[in-house]
């Protein structure tokens, strides 16, 4: 059985998040799988109309390659920031599983440490390219570079939260690490 799965089940009734707060946080992280689901079909659909346009009408649509990629950055980024709420992300974990809860429960707090730090760099870094290119235009589809580094700001931020949100909720109440 799934770790991930064991944790949630162990949760009390009284955890945080079974409350306000991890309700909610847990609601922004569906909402950025769903985001992620409705930009995929979008994508899907781009394709299938590159090809049609291509191969059927003759008329290649040139938006369609720019906007793909634009698309793909979102639902990358917001699919791992939504993994870090959910501790879904590909880990090895058998090193610390061997290890007694009280290690164990400290390379979880590292390991969510580094997501925290890692995430507030990403913010920081990709609100700086957001604003050095508020004036670049991404060729094809008319917006500008800022909108292909959003993401990275988003996706820092929210990593930053879902993190945290790990660490406080390990450290107020006894769960199965």
């Amino acid at each position: 059985m799934d770790s991930s799965t064991d944790q949630i089940r162990d949760i009390p009734e009284d955890h945080p998040r079974t409350g306000v707060a991890g309700r909610m946080l847990d609601g922004l992280a569906h909402l950025c799988i769903m985001v992620s689901g409705v930009l995929l079909v979008f994508l899907i659909v781009s394709f299938g109309w590159l090809v049609f346009g291509r191969y059927v009408l003759n008329n290649t649509p040139t938006w369609v390659e720019q906007s793909s990629l634009l698309i793909v950055v979102y639902i990358t980024c917001l699919g791992a920031a939504a993994g870090v709420r959910h501790n879904t992300h590909l880990s090895i974990d058998m090193v610390r599983e061997a290890l007694p809860a009280i290690p164990r429960t400290i390379m979880c707090h590292l390991a969510d440490l580094f997501v925290l730090v890692f995430g507030g760099f990403m913010a920081w870094q990709g609100s700086i390219l957001m604003m050095d290119n508020t004036t670049r235009a991404i060729p094809m589809i008319g917006l500008t570079e800022s909108w292909r580094a959003a993401p990275l700001a988003i996706c820092g931020v929210l990593m930053v939260v879902f993190a945290g949100a790990n660490i406080v909720e390990r450290l107020t109440h006894k769960t199965r690490v």
